[in-house]
């Protein structure tokens, strides 16, 4: 069984102990005694060094922990170290995990179910209702304040039957370590944790999203915040310079830009369809009958809407005795489109021809279109066609 130095002192980064067994490779290690946090809880692993080894992975094996290490380790005692940077950085999103889901449910009643700590941000999901924007700024107003009242984060010890007022119920027996937040919090956790709710630093909620009956909330603290918002915030300046306003009426300047640039595609839309139209019929009128008397097109081309090829396609077959068929090199489709007196079915020919070269398609007896994996696939369709 390893002692678990991170139990009682997270600030413990720098410690001695002695490797008690190891892989064949010696590129895993026990020690009898770590201050490396294993991946557990939501809460990601601790890195540093062992006897001058980098530590890559520290993972939870039942009442050991396993260190993966770079390079190979076989015995002796050893000096470690942890990467401090990382681990308090990984304190303050925990402390500040316990804090933000204590809020939300004093306030609100609603649950954490789940906690990912992730290396640029983090998440809790909450079930008991939905989460709206002004919920999750009262809450992100009331945790802060807590934060710069400098409550106390301690760490006891007790048993599970005597453990009364968790935030979160557990199924574990014996021993219980439970971390509280003075006046606010208590939670059974393994986790590493600050001191007091002000080393937490500022708490930043960003991003709310429904996942299935949950709602998932995007939030950070101390360092990670600030950098958040700094980039958050250069953005929006780089935006308004862009505009040559002020930050503040970006959203509103924003909003109009993509609305008229929403009313000039639509029109351009139409106006190419318009142009496709008059296509259509300049088309069958410049194109001489064959002997059958039916006017055949066959049009290819490497890029364009298929919106487009369809109403000029219509417009050409909306003539007496007319096939028209064209082709896209990407991605490789192919359109066919004829006349009401053509005597073919549209649909019909081309979803054969896909299925023989492995495509995929159809549509009515009068225009079809389907698409294909190359061109040399796109051929064989040709083929089958009565262009």
């Amino acid at each position: 069984m390893t002692e678990r130095l991170y139990y009682t002192d997270s600030y413990l980064c720098d410690f001695t102990a002695r490797v008690v067994g190891h892989s064949e490779d010696g590129l895993t290690v026990y020690l009898d005694r770590t201050a490396f946090y294993p991946t557990s809880g939501g809460q990601p692993y601790d890195i540093g060094s062992i006897a001058g080894v980098p530590v890559l992975e520290v993972v939870e094996e039942d009442e050991r922990i396993a260190h993966r290490l770079a390079a190979p380790l076989h015995t002796g005692p050893v000096d470690c170290a942890i990467d401090w940077t990382r681990r308090f950085d990984h304190m303050q999103q925990h402390t500040g995990q316990h804090l933000l889901s204590a809020v939300f449910e004093d306030m609100f009643a609603l649950k954490t179910v789940s906690f990912h700590l992730g290396a640029e941000s983090s998440t809790i999901d909450l079930e008991g209702g939905a989460v709206e924007p002004r919920t999750a700024q009262e809450v992100e107003r009331r945790a802060n304040q807590i934060i710069c009242e400098n409550r106390p984060v301690a760490v006891r010890f007790q048993h599970a039957a005597e453990a009364e007022g968790l935030r979160k119920p557990t199924a574990r027996e014996g021993t219980l370590r439970i971390v509280t937040i003075e006046g606010l919090d208590q939670c059974g956790c393994g986790g590493t944790h600050v001191r007091a709710t002000g080393e937490i630093g500022p708490l930043f909620l960003r991003r709310l999203e429904k996942v299935r009956q949950t709602t998932r909330v995007e939030f950070l603290c101390g360092a990670r915040a600030i950098r958040r918002a700094r980039a958050d915030y250069e953005a929006l300046f780089k935006t308004a310079q862009l505009f040559s306003a002020p930050l503040d009426d970006i959203p509103a300047i924003a909003g109009a830009q993509l609305e008229a640039a929403r009313i000039a595609e639509k029109a351009r839309r139409k106006l190419d369809l318009d142009l496709a139209a008059y296509q259509g019929k300049e088309l069958y009128d410049t194109t001489a009958p064959g002997a059958d008397g039916m006017r055949r097109v066959m049009r290819q081309a490497e890029r364009r809407s298929m919106d487009e090829l369809r109403a000029i396609a219509q417009n050409f077959t909306a003539q007496p005795k007319a096939v028209f068929v064209s082709t896209l090199a990407d991605p490789p489709s192919v359109l066919l489109a004829v006349s009401a007196d053509a005597g073919i079915d549209a649909g019909k020919i081309l979803k054969a021809a896909l299925a023989e070269a492995g495509g995929r398609g159809g549509g009515s007896p009068r225009i079809a279109q389907g698409s294909v994996a190359d061109a040399a696939s796109l051929q064989r369709v040709l083929e089958k066609l009565p262009a």
